[in-house]
């Protein structure tokens, strides 16, 4: 079967299955299993898939149709223009952590010195290690401690380190938060994209509700990345009690955090009053979405 009509006959499934882009899953569905450039393939639209190729990409198509998000069926995500390792171990990276992410480096680009020295970040809850090997990628004097409780995770995390040539200045620890950093480690910057996602939220259906997790994401991507406990603070009422000890004063903190968490999450830095200058800033969606602060 020809490679146009392959293509055709998968965006009619996947519009019929309702999932969102149909052309555009239906390109880089193809592209992976033909290993092929999605502009090369749109330029092959005569090519023949052989026997083995069709069996892929109908398993492939299953996968998706299924509503299994489509990076872990390509294990591959890209994110600040790299292409990343993804496997079910690991949150797929969102726009909206590169939110988080051009926040943190627009405000190292202000500080005063020379950008050429060395600063010491800490990427907490690090995951596929995104935000740890972009930022290494973008301050090449940056040494970067990237924390993740899970060890799966973390083997993830070092393999996009390894991937785009970093890893030597990533220290990657495996532990709860704060359990396996030193508290004389005085980082100069924090970023974390913590659990904030409240557990009866996670607890629905996925789908059931219009305010309910997509299918993609309650029922493929790791719990422990998502659960933030009752109201979805858990997490960041640990990093708000613990992060004031590992860092340096007049360091900043940047935290991905819920639509709805702007308030609550200003009054649990507040009570800590280790912080000032804090702010949330909306995203492009004009959505309350990156916490910001500073060690006074």
């Amino acid at each position: 079967m020809q490679t146009k009509n392959v293509f055709h006959k998968a965006v009619q499934r996947l519009k019929k299955a309702d999932i969102q882009n149909p052309e555009l899953e239906a390109a880089l569905l193809l592209s992976h299993v033909l290993q092929m450039e999605r502009t090369a393939l749109l330029l092959a639209g005569g090519k023949i898939l052989n026997d083995a190729q069709l069996e892929l990409f109908e398993r492939s198509m299953t996968r998706r149709l299924a509503r299994e998000p489509l990076a872990y069926i390509t294990g591959i995500k890209e994110f600040w223009s790299q292409p990343f390792k993804v496997t079910r171990d690991v949150l797929i990276p969102r726009p909206e952590t590169e939110f988080l992410l051009e926040k943190a480096l627009t405000r190292v680009k202000t500080l005063e010195g020379d950008l050429r020295q060395e600063l010491k970040i800490l990427d907490l809850g690090t995951g596929s290690g995104v935000i740890a090997v972009s930022t290494a990628l973008e301050l090449a004097a940056a040494k970067i401690t990237a924390v993740d409780y899970s060890f799966k995770a973390l083997q993830v995390a070092r393999h996009n380190a390894q991937k785009h040539k970093v890893a030597e200045r990533i220290n990657f620890i495996n532990c709860d938060w704060f359990d396996g950093i030193s508290a004389e480690a005085e980082f100069d910057i924090a970023i974390s994209n913590p659990p904030y996602i409240a557990s009866a939220i996670l607890a629905e259906p996925s789908g059931a509700t219009p305010g309910s997790l997509q299918p993609e994401v309650g029922d493929f991507e790791p719990r422990l990345s998502l659960d933030g406990g009752d109201r979805g603070l858990k997490a960041i009422e640990s990093i708000a009690a613990g992060l004031g000890k590992v860092m340096k004063p007049g360091g900043w903190i940047f935290m991905e955090i819920g639509a709805d968490q702007e308030k609550e999450v200003l009054g649990i830095f507040q009570k800590t009053a280790v912080y000032e200058s804090m702010k949330v800033f909306n995203d492009y969606a004009g959505l309350p979405r990156v916490f910001e602060a500073r060690k006074n």
